[in-house]
């Protein structure tokens, strides 16, 4: 697989979490399938390849298909569009905080065997991620600002499931930087990371 599909894959992993999260804050509900994914790729550290984080190229489709709209300006969200350059932001700050990556990998490590026993996306797995992205990446600045319906985001669930599908973006992020991703490719490669997303959804 090439670079830039790796990096459209790293995306629209980012995009896809970051839809839940959108999703999530409006009517409190979540879909279950892109969860699952987003969350599993949070424990899949040592994975073979950008693929092998989210299991297979269809677990991300959704995700895709908003890269590809955001890229071609047509049916474009614009709220999620700046959620993710938020997020992008966010990575860089991120990785250059040694010590709070540091300890986030212990937390994830902490989390592990729970998520293996339980399901990455079990309540208690959501919390303790939730609670891991509070104590150290939500004290880095800029903040990721989440807007939506008052009523859900004052419900504890609701706000842990945010902040686990925010550090599952934040995962993507960092694999997209660590695959050669910089913000020149949406200036420069639009057309370029169009055509792999359309080669990848076939």
């Amino acid at each position: 697989m090439s670079g830039i599909e790796d990096r459209v894959l790293a995306l629209g992993g980012m995009l896809q979490a970051l839809a839940q999260v959108r999703r999530i804050a409006d009517t409190g509900q979540s879909e279950a399938a892109p969860v699952q994914v987003a969350l599993d790729s949070v424990f899949r550290i040592d994975a073979a390849d950008t693929q092998a984080v989210y299991g297979d190229i269809a677990a991300l489709r959704n995700g895709l298909r908003l890269l590809r709209n955001y890229l071609a300006s047509s049916d474009k969200d614009e709220a999620l569009g700046k959620l993710g350059l938020s997020v992008l932001q966010l990575e860089r700050r991120f990785s250059s905080e040694a010590a709070v990556a540091a300890q986030v990998g212990t937390g994830i490590q902490g989390l592990t065997a729970p998520a293996e026993r339980l399901g990455s996306a079990h309540p208690d797995v959501v919390a303790g991620l939730g609670s891991l992205y509070a104590d150290t990446v939500s004290t880095l600045r800029p903040r990721v600002m989440v807007q939506g319906n008052p009523h859900y985001l004052g419900q504890a669930g609701v706000v842990a499931e945010i902040r686990a599908l925010l550090l599952a973006a934040l995962r993507s992020a960092v694999l997209w930087r660590q695959s050669g991703g910089s913000l020149w490719d949406f200036v420069f490669r639009r057309r370029e990371m169009a055509a792999a997303i359309d080669s990848l959804l076939g």
